[in-house]
C-alpha cells in the first residue's frame, strides 16, 4: 500500500473520482471480491452492501446468469461497430427494455453511463424541436439540488453547487426550478410528502419570463438521489407533466437511480403514474457490471427525426460503445435475473419492513430527519458547526469498520441496498447505523 512511485502497485497514479484522495490513500479501503449482499475487503473482512455498490447492483453481486452471459458473449463477439452496423443483442435488449417500460416509451438510444444518457436526452430535445420547425426552443430547465451526471450538460441543468462552481459558466440558456426539500413541513415522511406540489408552479413563472417558445425541455429526477434522497411531493410530478404538456415542452425523467426496480416498479414513472417524453437510465440496466446507459423516448420524439432521404443519418450523435455486445449481453441477463427472481415485486414486498426499520432510528443521536421510498432511505444528521459533512463522513468510516457499507452526501446517510436483501440483513444494516450514530460526537 506504500505510495512509493517506484512500486508498480502503489496508489498514487489513480486520481479517484468523488473521493478525498489524500484521506483514502493514507488509510485505503479496498474491495477484492463480492458475492450476493457482501463485499470482501483486502484484509479479508465481509462488508454488507447497503448501497447496491453505487445505486447500481440491484440484483446483488456476481450473479451467475450475468457472469456467464458476459463470458459467452466475449468469446463469440467482443465488439461490433456501433455506426451503420449492428448486432442482435443490442436489438434484443432494446426490445426487452421497452417491454417493461411505461406505456408510450417505444425507442431506446444506448449510451455508456448516466452522464452520457443525460447529454443524449438534452441533445435529442434540442434537435427534436429544430426538426419540428421550432428551433427557437433552446432553453433547458433543471432543478436546484438536482444531479444529472458530470458532463457539461448534466452539471448545467444540475443544481448541486459543489459539482458546478469550479467549472466556469457552463451552458448558457439554463434555468432551475426550486428544490422540493422542505424539512420543516415534511419531516419524518414515509413515501411522498404532503407539502410542496405548488413548487411545480414555478415552471409557469419561467415560461412567463422566457416565453414557452424558447424552452426545449425540463429535466428532473423523480426521486432526487445524490442530493440526499428527496421524494416528490404528492401531486408535484403530475403538475410538471401538465404544465410541460400545456406549453409544448418536453419532460425528461432522470431514472438513472430509480430505474430497474428501486421503487418496487420497473421505473419510478410507473410507480408514481406519470409518464414523461424521455427517460434517462443506466446503473441497474446491467446491474452495474459493465458500463451502459440508455435513453428511452416516445414514438413522437423518435418519429420527428424519421424524415428526409432514407440514406441520410437522422441524428448526428452516438458513441463508439453504444450498444456494446458484451454490455448488451449483460443487460439481457440482468433483466432475466430481475424477472426470474421477481426482484421488482420483492422490493415492493419488503419495502414496509425497510421503512419501519429506517424510522426506528427516530430519536437516535444526531438524527434530525428520515425519509424513504421503496428500497431507498435517507437519514439526515445534524451537522457539526463549522464542519459540514464531517459527521456523516465519520459515520461512513465507522460503519465500514463494523462491516457495513453506507453512502453519505453532505450530512445525509443515503442507503439503497440490493433488492435481494433479507430482513435480518436490514436489521444488521440499521442496527449498525444506530450503533455508529450513538457513538459519534
Amino acid at each position: 500500500m506504500a505510495l512509493d512511485r517506484k512500486t508498480p502497485n502503489d496508489l498514487a497514479a489513480f486520481w479517484m473520482p468523488f473521493t478525498a484522495n489524500r484521506q483514502f490513500k493514507a488509510a485505503p479501503r479496498l474491495f477484492v471480491g463480492a458475492k450476493d449482499m457482501h463485499y470482501t475487503t483486502h484484509d479479508g473482512r465481509q462488508v454488507l452492501d447497503g448501497t447496491a455498490g453505487l445505486w447500481c447492483c440491484n440484483a446483488g453481486h456476481c450473479r451467475p446468469k450475468i457472469t456467464e452471459a458476459i463470458q459467452k458473449q466475449a468469446a463469440e463477439l467482443d465488439y461490433a461497430p456501433a455506426f451503420q452496423m449492428g448486432h442482435p443483442a443490442a436489438f434484443e435488449l432494446a426490445n426487452r427494455v421497452i417491454d417493461i417500460a411505461p406505456d408510450g416509451m417505444e425507442h431506446v438510444f444506448f449510451t455508456n453511463s448516466g452522464s452520457e444518457s443525460v447529454e443524449t436526452a438534452l441533445k435529442i430535445a434540442l434537435a427534436y424541436h429544430r426538426a419540428r420547425g421550432e428551433g427557437s426552443r433552446t432553453r433547458l430547465i433543471g432543478r436546484e439540488r438536482g444531479y444529472h451526471g458530470v458532463n457539461f450538460g448534466g452539471i448545467s441543468v444540475g443544481g448541486i453547487v459543489t459539482n458546478r462552481k469550479n467549472f466556469g459558466t457552463l451552458l448558457a440558456g439554463v434555468d432551475h426550478l426550486p428544490h422540493t426539500h422542505l424539512p420543516d413541513e415534511n419531516r419524518w415522511t414515509r413515501g411522498q410528502p404532503e407539502h410542496g406540489a405548488n413548487l411545480a408552479d414555478d415552471l409557469e413563472r419561467l415560461v412567463a419570463l422566457h416565453g414557452a417558445d424558447t424552452i426545449a425541455a425540463v429535466i428532473v429526477e423523480p426521486i432526487a438521489g445524490s442530493t440526499g434522497v428527496i421524494m416528490p411531493p404528492k401531486g408535484y410530478l403530475e403538475k410538471l407533466r401538465a404544465i410541460t404538456r400545456k406549453h409544448g415542452i418536453l419532460l425528461i425523467f432522470d431514472e438513472v437511480i430509480t430505474g430497474f426496480g428501486r421503487t418496487g416498479a420497473a421505473f419510478a414513472s410507473q410507480f408514481y403514474g406519470v409518464t414523461p417524453d424521455m427517460m434517462t437510465t443506466a446503473k441497474g440496466l446491467t446491474n452495474g457490471v459493465i458500463p451502459m446507459g440508455a435513453v428511452l423516448t416516445t414514438a413522437e420524439v423518435h418519429d420527428a427525426f424519421m424524415d428526409g432521404p432514407e440514406h441520410m443519418i437522422e441524428l448526428f450523435h452516438g458513441y463508439t460503445y453504444s450498444g456494446n455486445p458484451i454490455a448488451s449481453a449483460a443487460g439481457i441477463a440482468t433483466l432475466d435475473t430481475y424477472k426470474e427472481e421477481g426482484l421488482f415485486e420483492r422490493c415492493a414486498e419488503i419495502a414496509p419492513y425497510w421503512a419501519d426499520a429506517l424510522h426506528s432510528l427516530k430519536g437516535t443521536r444526531h438524527v434530525i430527519d428520515i425519509r424513504n421510498e421503496g428500497l431507498i432511505g435517507a437519514i439526515e444528521l445534524e451537522p457539526i458547526a463549522e464542519a459540514p459533512t464531517k459527521r456523516a463522513f465519520s459515520a461512513f468510516l465507522a460503519a465500514y469498520e463494523k462491516g457495513v457499507l453506507i453512502r453519505t452526501t453532505g450530512d445525509i446517510i443515503a442507503m439503497s441496498p440490493p433488492l435481494i436483501i433479507e430482513k435480518d440483513q436490514i436489521d444488521q444494516l440499521i442496527g449498525t447505523v444506530r450503533e455508529v450514530l450513538e457513538s459519534l460526537d
